[in-house]
């Protein structure tokens, strides 16, 4: 079974998330996919986060009518703080699954910024989905750069779930604006 993975703040779960999430299921060729609701992101302050609760609610209530799309508080269950002790687990547990990195470009361009990011890179493949404004900071970034040699085009990205890692690839199909940052601004007077 292939698994798209998306993990976050969710900080709050909208539709940009939803539609990064089914854009990759359908360009992958995903069985399913798993949003892991984090505890807390450690590039971002804690402060600003709405309790862990009240994000995996909110979460669960946008994905319901998706009986291929899972909700997971496993990192809180875990206690795991880092994606690379995340994903040792779930490679470890899930032996027999395809498990593939979703992340949005903004995250490839702070991606070498993560605790044992090669290490991920290792794990498993990763497909990157356009964000608006984000394209150039993304493929010139310090990770894009290092892992160029193992990026596959996106004309081949059904396969990227059957490839062993390090591969991704980079998919130009999200063009919503829409950012959990601004909706939080947004709520705040």
């Amino acid at each position: 079974m292939s698994i798209g993975i998306l993990g976050g703040s969710f900080n709050p779960a909208h539709r940009g998330h939803l539609e990064v999430t089914r854009a990759a299921r359908h360009l992958l060729s995903l069985d399913r996919c798993w949003w892991l609701v984090s505890p807390g992101n450690p590039l971002k302050d804690p402060e600003g986060y709405a309790p862990f609760e009240e994000r995996f609610a909110a979460a669960e209530d946008l994905t319901r009518q998706f009986r291929w799309l899972t909700v997971s508080g496993m990192e809180q269950r875990l206690g795991t703080r880092f994606t690379v002790d995340t994903m040792r687990v779930l490679t470890a547990r899930f032996r027999h699954a395809r498990f593939v990195w979703l992340m949005g470009a903004d995250s490839l361009a702070t991606f070498h910024l993560w605790r044992d990011w090669q290490a991920i890179a290792q794990m498993v493949p990763m497909a990157v989905i356009s964000r608006p404004g984000e394209q150039m900071a993304a493929l010139t970034s310090p990770a894009a750069r290092a892992l160029s040699r193992y990026r596959i085009p996106a004309d081949e990205a059904r396969t990227l779930a059957a490839r062993k890692a390090p591969a991704w690839v980079y998919l130009p199909v999200v063009h919503n604006p829409v950012s959990s940052t601004e909706i939080r601004e947004k709520r705040d007077p």
